[in-house]
């Protein structure tokens, strides 16, 4: 199993708690990522929002593809995954500029593809906004458009979105055939796309039971592709402490929810313009991207359990958020991850036979 975060590009997690001292800045995105990969972090994902999602759209917010171009020469192992979404970039350009960056990073560059869900924020930006399928049969073209500006000498494509003509892109990607292409959703329109055309299937936070009925729907969606098998992230807020009754006071903290909060009102637009399995509470978005659901809270010793769980669920790949960020991941790193390792050797070694 190994272990990502989300960039705190939008300077927090937490809808109902304004300032969680962690702000939206180049400085303590470089200091967080460069500390990451030396206390035992794999990943990083660098979300795509030109608005702030969490804290309000008035806030600061980091852009995704300049920070991931400038983390690649400022860091040394960690998997830089960022999110893309087809209707900002077009794709034999977003393809370029990619490869570019993957160079800069030695190799080190994935693809989170997003289907934007945000309408406000594209209307103010002067960007296309698809409906719901829609924006998969576009993502889905736009997919072929990289992958054969990756792939190919030149590359020529015809479309109802992209047009490219004999096409030149050098130098490519480091890795071959292509960097892995992420993607998550719970659309059937998302999961027959990410079956077919993608490498690694991201979920939102749920249990581990739950996480593994979507895990074996997958592999069964894939296994009718012919391709090689999937790899699968889930998305988890981790509250640790020494207690199991200081986590789950910490949780009734950040949940305290107002509808006044400054995020509330893109909470209505997403579930608008979103289809998911199950109703989210206004609890569940009180931290992003449904983490409190991954059930991450209590003590290092419960929470090391549950992420074995995860793994025998079929999880290849947590991707994590703390509050604040820089704190969390060194106390998490120091004393979950150590038991981490021992809970998922325990699971993975044989019964003992008596004779």
């Amino acid at each position: 199993m190994r272990f990502g975060y989300w960039l705190p590009v939008f300077g927090g997690w937490l809808r109902n708690v304004p300032d969680e001292g962690m702000d939206a800045t180049w400085e303590y995105v470089r200091r967080l990522a460069q500390r990451s990969e030396q206390i035992g972090f794999d990943v990083t994902l660098i979300a795509e929002l030109n608005l702030n999602d969490i804290k309000g759209p008035d806030a600061p917010s980091l852009d995704a593809w300049s920070t991931a171009a400038a983390l690649a020469a400022v860091t040394e192992r960690l998997e830089l995954m960022v999110a893309v979404r087809p209707t900002f970039h077009p794709p034999a350009l977003l393809a370029k500029q990619a490869a570019n960056i993957d160079r800069i990073s030695g190799g080190r560059l994935t693809l989170n593809v997003v289907s934007s869900w945000w309408a406000g924020e594209a209307k103010q930006y002067g960007v296309e906004f698809d409906q719901h399928d829609d924006r998969y049969a576009r993502t889905a073209e736009w997919l072929a458009v990289v992958s054969g500006m990756w792939s190919t000498p030149r590359f020529t494509h015809t479309g109802k979105y992209y047009r490219v003509e004999d096409a030149i892109l050098e130098p490519k990607p480091v890795a071959t055939p292509r960097p892995t292409i992420y993607a998550g959703g719970e659309s059937e329109a998302a999961k027959e796309l990410i079956a077919r055309d993608c490498d690694a299937y991201l979920m939102h936070g749920d249990p581990p039971e739950r996480v593994a009925a979507k895990v074996a729907d997958m592999r069964a969606r894939r296994a009718r592709t012919g391709h090689p098998p999937l790899t699968f992230g889930v998305a988890g807020y981790v509250v640790c402490a020494d207690t199991e009754a200081a986590a789950r006071a910490e949780v009734t903290r950040i949940t305290d929810v107002r509808q006044s909060a400054a995020g509330y009102a893109n909470y209505q637009d997403w579930l608008a313009n979103t289809q998911l399995e199950q109703r989210v509470s206004l609890e569940d978005y009180s931290v992003s991207n449904r983490g409190l659901k991954a059930g991450l809270v209590g003590t290092p010793e419960q929470i090391a359990e549950r992420l074995g769980e995860f793994e025998e669920a079929g999880v290849d790949l947590l991707l994590l958020q703390f509050s604040p960020q820089y704190e969390e991941m060194e106390r998490f790193a120091a004393e979950v991850i150590p038991l981490v390792e021992e809970v998922t050797a325990g699971r993975r070694a044989p019964a003992r036979q008596d004779t």
